[in-house]
């Protein structure tokens, strides 16, 4: 861990190569995160299954790639059909469950999750996969070394920014967007004034389930896939929401951001072996935090 660090020290474009990785594959956390960021906040349903949705797009892209076909055309093709299938489960399951306690969506979205799991492992087996995009990877000189960018994490970097600013104008100018904030904030006020909150239930799930599987399509031509590798996607996007709080985009975007850096610089100091440890680390530390700030408003009753 020490010569990793004095690596660092001495060889400065080494921080700035970890810096831009993080950066690009933030930009792909923060996708993943919109949706959960939505669900919670409009539905107060922890969705656990978060991570096996985005496995699910994975899938897509490459059997797409598979097939012969560019596993980056597979894009609208996994957002149409995680659509539809976010919209069967809210049917089917979570609208069973959002009037619950918070431990019943919790059990229910972990089973969810497991069958999915299960599903994936009996139709596509066990093995990792990777859908292969074909770019290639670009070396840019600096002094005192080089930094190499590959065209396809640029690319993803590029199609996220591009979505999250599509689904904040869709929240903020069309009717359903501007329904969903409605819901958020008072969902018996909403259904006061005429909003079928139903829905917007359903369409917020439904939504989520698409943002995750556009999120997948871009992770398994980055990294690998593989049926039981959810939890890790899941880890990541609770992380994400917990720091930057409901509803706030910018502050999901910007602590993504700040995760992917955090991953990249953790598994290069401590090992890619211990790379995981520091997404789970970084979720305590944001619990630890979230329950300080709680501490300081709470007031005895009087």
């Amino acid at each position: 861990m020490l010569d990793n660090l004095n690596l660092l020290v001495l060889a400065p474009f080494l921080n700035v190569q970890l810096l831009v990785d993080g950066l690009f594959i933030g930009a792909i956390f923060a996708l993943a995160s919109f949706g959960l960021a939505l669900v919670w906040g409009v539905m107060n349903v922890k969705n656990l299954c978060q991570g096996e949705y985005v496995i699910m797009g994975g899938y897509f892209a490459w059997y797409m790639g598979a097939s012969g076909i560019h596993p980056m055309l597979a894009m609208p093709v996994a957002a149409v059909g995680m659509f539809g299938f976010g919209w069967v489960i809210y049917k089917m399951i979570i609208s069973r469950v959002v009037e619950k306690d918070m431990f019943t969506s919790l059990l229910a979205t972990f089973g969810l999750a497991i069958v999915i799991q299960q599903a994936l492992n009996l139709a596509f087996g066990p093995e990792v996969q990777v859908a292969n995009s074909g770019y290639s990877t670009h070396t840019i000189p600096m002094l005192g070394g080089s930094i190499t960018v590959a065209e396809i994490r640029l690319y993803s970097f590029l199609i996220c920014c591009a979505f999250a600013g599509c689904i904040i104008a869709f929240m903020k100018m069309s009717r359903m967007g501007q329904a969903i904030r409605a819901t958020a904030q008072d969902v018996r006020a909403a259904k006061v004034m005429g909003i079928d909150t139903e829905q917007v239930f359903a369409f917020t799930y439904a939504l989520n389930a698409a943002v995750c599987g556009v999120a997948g399509v871009l992770i398994s031509m980055i990294w690998v896939i593989q049926p039981f590798y959810g939890i890790t996607h899941s880890i990541r996007s609770f992380v994400v929401v917990t720091a930057a709080g409901f509803g706030n985009f910018p502050g999901v975007i910007m602590a993504a951001f700040g995760l992917g850096v955090a991953e990249q610089f953790g598994g290069f100091i401590f090992g890619a072996e211990m790379q995981q440890v520091t997404v789970v680390g970084a979720l305590l530390l944001v619990l630890i935090w979230r329950q300080v700030q709680m501490s300081r408003h709470r007031q005895a009753v009087q």
